[in-house]
């Protein structure tokens, strides 16, 4: 079934992204590098913050892509966008209502991979701006394949498994993987192996956390 727009058009709208919201991609950017050193030197992790930044890059990557952008040439972007803010939603509620939602550090393989598609995710943009010989009218941060692969990283650092976190992160890895064959994307090459992590992490028999006052109670012990 052929698509309907072009590899032009697709990449123009990288464009006009990064020409619209360059202020706001940069903070997001600086944001996510603050979350990710609060991961790695804090010995108790902002959990909160971590899934307050994970609610905002899924509702931005819906509503400053998905829906402005991407609608102009795909009408799918429209459930594209209606399944990032259903993430969003899930973060949210997970992560700062229920507070379900922790984040340790440690040194097993699933999280040195976690490591490798965080560094990677934020090295993302370099990355494009290699292969592409330019920072214009390329994929760079805040997009739903970055944030796929950022999000996917952190999750591999979960303290506990929610699977309803997982499902539609492992759908986007399947779809953006599928387009950056088909339109050259080589930096999105890392998002089956995003889905495929995660698809394993959540297979996995999940823990019994601890609730947080009987954790904290232990820490202050």
């Amino acid at each position: 079934m052929p698509l309907p727009f072009s590899r032009f058009e697709f990449f123009q709208l990288f464009a006009a992204y990064n020409a619209a919201f360059w202020p706001a991609v940069a903070a997001l950017w600086l944001a996510s590098v603050l979350a990710v050193l609060g991961l790695l030197s804090s010995r108790r992790p902002p959990d909160r913050w971590i899934s307050a930044l994970l609610t905002i890059h899924w509702a931005w990557s819906a509503i400053a892509y998905h829906l402005v952008l991407f609608t102009t040439i795909n009408p799918a972007a429209w459930l594209f966008g209606t399944m990032f803010l259903v993430q969003s939603a899930l973060f949210a509620w997970s992560g700062l209502m229920k507070r379900d939602l922790s984040f340790r550090p440690s040194r097993t393989a699933r999280a040195q991979i976690g490591w490798l598609l965080i560094v990677y995710a934020l090295l993302y943009p370099l990355i494009n701006a290699l292969v592409h010989g330019s920072f214009n009218a390329i994929p760079t941060f805040g997009l739903p394949c970055p944030t796929t692969i950022f999000t996917a990283g952190l999750l591999l650092h979960a303290s506990s498994r929610s699977r309803p976190l997982v499902i539609i992160p492992i759908v986007w890895s399947v779809i953006g993987g599928s387009a950056a064959f088909l339109f050259g994307v080589s930096a999105d090459y890392a998002l089956p192996v995003a889905g495929l992590m995660l698809a394993l992490f959540a297979a996995r028999k999940p823990l019994c956390p601890q609730p947080m006052a009987a954790e904290t109670a232990m820490e202050s012990g």
